[in-house]
């Protein structure tokens, strides 16, 4: 088992394994006088190898959100937008009764039901500019299951963080549920808890 080297923790940095610095340190042509210089040099190397470990060996399971806000189907959209309003999220995912995924609904979902062209904020603006009453009245009265994209693009607890980070860029989204074998929602990944793995929130 190889011990790790956690740099001060405000610093944001990951923990570096004796395999990471032993690598490093082959990496560096010649004798090695460990210098202010050597070290920095040594210390790159050696924080360039843990990443690359990370993204390898890290899974969704280890840095995925458990406690998730989901809809069912049937949600109407003012629901839907009442829960992510309240808990402050661009998307939630839609499951069955028995936790089956089934679909993800998001921002972008609703700008494309309400906007016109593109759909971003500023285009839901001009038309609310534009238009005589609010433009989501028209779809008031649909459910979550006639707004959500669907199939949903999700990831399993043993994907990769490296996987994870391809399939959010991939699909241009910004967070990707954690199913387990039967389609089942068991967390969620965002860009935030990516970010939070890289900056040293978390370790093989």
């Amino acid at each position: 088992m190889s011990r790790e080297i956690a740099p001060d923790a405000g610093a944001g940095e990951f923990p570096l394994s004796d395999e990471d610095i032993y690598e490093a340190m082959k990496e560096i042509p010649g004798y090695l006088d460990i210098t202010p210089g050597s070290f920095r040099e040594l210390y790159r190397l050696a924080y360039r190898l843990a990443r690359q470990r990370l993204f390898q060996e890290v899974t969704a399971a280890r840095i995925m959100t458990r406690e998730v806000i989901a809809v069912g189907p049937d949600t109407p959209v003012a629901e839907v937008a009442e829960a992510m309003g309240r808990a402050g999220v661009s998307g939630v995912p839609v499951v069955e009764a028995d936790g089956r995924v089934v679909g993800v609904i998001s921002e972008r979902d609703f700008l494309r039901q309400m906007g016109s062209g593109e759909a971003n904020f500023m285009s839901l603006v001009a038309a609310c500019l534009r238009a005589r009453g609010c433009v989501a009245l028209p779809i008031r009265k649909k459910a979550a299951a006639e707004l959500m994209s669907a199939p949903a693009v999700t990831v399993h607890p043993e994907t990769t963080v490296r996987e994870v980070a391809e399939v959010l860029a991939a699909h241009r989204i910004n967070r990707v549920p954690v199913v387990d074998g039967g389609g089942r929602l068991v967390g969620i990944v965002s860009r935030g808890d990516l970010l939070k793995a890289l900056q040293g929130g978390v370790s093989p």
